[in-house]
């Protein structure tokens, strides 16, 4: 059996989507950004060691690895880099550069994971790469326009509408896993 913790990465993916929503209804034209940097570290740094983790060890059967793994790693190293400009007070432009390429990424995941039928849910969670990395790729014009309140809150709903797809992706394997594994135990401890 194989070591599966991509629930959790999806529900960190959930908060991180709902915390950039928020930020860019709340703090994106705030003059201190400091404060959002511990959230952006946070949920970064989760994406960064668990999609490290799965590039580099492959426990998911399959391509799943790189398509979860990849992803989490691209998005978490743009949350992380926010987090730094937050917390030094540096322009978030290079941050957004960087997010338009994980972005595209994210897109080019979803529609192959649409036409792969991977996971569960292929439609949805295609869906949900193919949104947040419109997220991504859209990030740069968001940055500049930010001082146009209706483009900030388009950009939040969109990261709201991808945040409740992956919620109802990551919960859902939450529950689905807690059943497949209910009977496992780990190699040393089987007889």
């Amino acid at each position: 059996m194989f070591i599966d913790y991509l629930a959790t990465m999806l529900i960190n993916l959930v908060a991180a989507l709902c915390l950039v929503a928020l930020y860019l209804i709340l703090g994106i034209d705030k003059p201190d950004q400091r404060r959002w940097a511990p959230g952006f570290a946070i949920t970064g740094l989760v994406l960064l060691v668990t999609g490290w983790r799965l590039l580099s060890t492959w426990p998911l059967p399959g391509s799943y690895d790189i398509a979860f793994g990849g992803a989490a790693l691209l998005f978490g190293a743009v949350l992380a880099g926010a987090a730094l400009a937050q917390a030094f007070c540096w322009d978030m432009l290079t941050v957004t550069v960087y997010a338009f390429f994980a972005g595209l990424a994210a897109v080019i995941l979803g529609v192959r994971v649409i036409n792969l039928g991977m996971s569960q849910q292929p439609i949805l969670a295609g869906i949900g790469y193919i949104l947040a990395g419109l997220g991504g790729v859209l990030s740069t014009p968001v940055w500049y326009l930010r001082r146009y309140t209706w483009i900030r809150w388009l950009a939040a709903l969109v990261l709201l509408a991808t945040a409740l797809i992956w919620a109802i992706i990551g919960y859902g394997a939450y529950w689905e896993h807690l059943a497949d594994f209910a009977k496992w135990t780990p190699p040393g401890m089987q007889q």
